[in-house]
């Protein structure tokens, strides 16, 4: 299974919005989430599809591009598309890729199968995996959900802020963090280059006495990293 830090599996599938000849061109250069599916025509996977179709803006604006995969063939999603947007989008378009996998060779290369979950046929589903992966093709953060549990959209959005933020800055973000809030300074920064960074920074004082959490703002500029532009739809070929 992919783990944090790996160089992304490797894969050409057809999609949706055209073949992806190479996934991991299709990630260079820009923040990508991919988010996997057991099987096409089920509730939990529908409504999910919609939330992120109806999120598309969101993603866009933090340069992040979407990628969904399910395991069935390309006819069956387009079929199920039409569903989604009928039902679950409020009228938005599913305007990112989403990737057929019918023999579940992609979903088994990533770690994606569920042993508790199989089809009649014997055949494993894909788990309700999430993979964030940065503009250098490598794996910045995974989730697995069972089937029976759909996903929080609106903390995907979350964490690919403190993903971002942290790509930017030596800090990292605390429990429940959103955008806005304070965050806190990585312990490989010394107090001397924290001042220098962070100018208004503040240690909390802890009962050890040791000055290990250190907070400060970031400047109004310093949300989630902008990539105007990077997102960008694999063409048919």
């Amino acid at each position: 299974m992919v783990v944090l830090g790996d160089p992304v599996p490797e894969f050409s599938a057809d999609s949706t919005k055209g073949r992806i000849d190479s996934f991991k061109q299709f990630c260079e250069g820009k923040w990508t989430m991919l988010f996997s599916h057991p099987s096409d025509f089920t509730p939990v996977c529908t409504s999910e599809l919609g939330a992120a179709a109806k999120l598309q803006g969101e993603f866009a604006k933090r340069g992040v591009q979407l990628a969904a995969l399910s395991c069935n063939d390309l006819a069956s999603h387009q079929q199920w598309v039409r569903d989604i947007e009928g039902s679950m989008s409020e009228g938005q378009k599913i305007d990112y890729p989403i990737i057929a996998d019918p023999d579940r060779s992609i979903a088994k290369k990533w770690g994606m199968l569920d042993p508790d979950e199989k089809d009649t046929s014997g055949k494993a589903f894909a788990a309700r995996c999430v993979f964030i992966i940065g503009p250098d093709a490598t794996l910045k953060l995974s989730l697995l959900y069972p089937s029976s549990t759909g996903r929080n959209f609106d903390e995907l959005l979350r964490v690919i802020d403190s993903l971002l933020l942290a790509s930017k800055y030596p800090i990292a973000t605390p429990a429940n963090w959103h955008q806005g809030e304070e965050v806190m300074i990585a312990p490989s920064v010394s107090d001397e280059e924290a001042k220098k960074l962070f100018p208004d920074f503040r240690t909390i004082q802890v009962k050890s006495g040791k000055a290990y959490i250190r907070k400060t703002m970031l400047p109004e500029d310093g949300g989630a990293q902008q990539q105007q532009g990077g997102v960008q739809e694999c063409g048919a070929r």
